[in-house]
């Protein structure tokens, strides 16, 4: 799965791979590789970034171009 859009909106928000990578408990070197998919994302990383970035997953997949995010149940947000 390409993962351009996670970079972008990484330095869209002025960020560093590891303060992304803070966020999701993981070292710096581990979200480097989901960036240049040199390995595969779990579906909980993918879920907690769009929380993150207040958009959808199938916006991060590339699925669509629609930024905004689907209406969430609080069930299902990533503590």
């Amino acid at each position: 799965m390409k993962m351009q859009r996670i970079r972008d909106l990484r330095e869209d928000n002025d960020l560093k791979q590891t303060d992304i990578a803070d966020y999701l408990h993981i070292s710096q070197r581990t979200y480097s590789h989901y960036e240049t998919d040199s390995r595969s994302m779990p579906i909980e990383v993918l879920k907690r970034l769009a929380v993150y970035y207040n958009t959808s997953m199938d916006y991060l997949a590339e699925l669509t171009d629609e930024k905004k995010p689907y209406i969430r149940s609080k069930e299902t947000l990533p503590k």
